[in-house]
């Protein structure tokens, strides 16, 4: 027997088995930032950043399943540690000790987000944890309390714990929904190079530029990405550009081939370009897929729930 419950967005199967075997599916999606500006370095270590995040159609599909008291994680990516260092392990070892439970789970993840890329692939697959596993695990566990575990596990993870345009500050995790629809095809290129945010955060030394405010840029110009060029910015490309030369001619590529705006997402290294036209969006794709992992988003995308396939 299997049932689909539908709650705040997000699409559940819920599938009964002979073995009373429970199961939960869904997506974990993806992010870019549109614009990233790195104020400074604070005194625990962390920086302060000004960021966009914007969810895109790519997405990690991942299974709950109970699992008797122990916690096993498996995914479809061989590269991807699925041992107490996966963040989803974590993630769930974390909601445990916080329900003093001794339950068990089985996360099984397929794999589409690339690694490395700085799309917050790992940080979204945990945020799916905590906010599903409490229902699975029939817990009652607070918001504000999901949400700094979801701090203590990555700066980002707080923000797809509630999917939408968000303007954060802070490491991140300071967050300020607002609706924001992108007119354009989305083109997200990964140049098979795996960057480390860790590494680019000790690195990356802030350029001393005017600040801009980021929702006021991508709201008033919407439709005019060429002033979105000259003032839409990310400060980890000049670190990056210089140590990857390929995440640089990623971005020369897509502009070539017809983006009317590109830039890199996060700390690296996936590289997207918003299109007006169709066709260059399609072609470039076509082209880049030859040899490099792509990934299209159509405009105005919304959150699709499973149900809508």
């Amino acid at each position: 027997m299997a049932l689909t419950l539908n709650l705040k967005g997000y699409s559940r199967i819920l599938i009964a088995k002979k073995t009373h075997c429970i199961t939960f599916m869904n997506r974990a999606y993806a992010k870019i930032n549109l614009g990233l500006q790195i104020i400074g370095k604070r005194e625990d270590g962390y920086h302060d950043i000004e960021t966009v995040f914007h969810p895109v159609n790519l997405f990690d599909t991942i299974e709950l399943e109970t699992q008797g008291r122990k916690i096993v994680v498996e995914s479809s990516d061989p590269t991807l540690p699925i041992d107490e260092s996966n963040l989803c392990w974590k993630a769930a070892d974390a909601l445990r000790k916080e329900a003093k439970v001794t339950s068990g789970v089985k996360i099984s993840i397929d794999k589409r987000i690339p690694t490395g890329a700085g799309l917050g692939g790992g940080s979204s697959d945990a945020a799916f944890v905590l906010r599903e596993l409490p229902r699975f695990w029939n817990l009652m566990i607070s918001q504000e309390r999901l949400r700094e575990i979801a701090l203590s596990l990555g700066s980002d993870v707080p923000y797809f714990l509630h999917l939408g345009t968000a303007f954060a500050t802070g490491r991140g995790d300071v967050l300020e929904y607002f609706d924001l629809s992108l007119p354009y095809w989305i083109v997200i290129v990964y140049p098979n190079i795996h960057i480390y945010s860790k590494w680019a955060y000790d690195q990356v030394t802030p350029e001393q530029r005017q600040r801009v405010d980021l929702r006021k840029l991508l709201v008033e110009y919407l439709k005019r990405p060429s002033v979105w060029v000259d003032k839409l910015r990310n400060d980890f490309e000049g670190l990056v550009f210089r140590t990857h030369d390929a995440v640089k001619r990623t971005k020369e590529t897509l502009y070539t081939g017809g983006a009317d705006f590109a830039l890199m997402s996060g700390s690296g290294s996936a590289v997207f370009g918003l299109f007006q036209n169709e066709q260059s969006a399609r072609e470039i794709v076509k082209t880049i897929s030859e040899n490099l992992p792509v990934f299209l988003t159509e405009p105005n995308f919304r959150l699709k729930r499973l149900s809508d396939d």
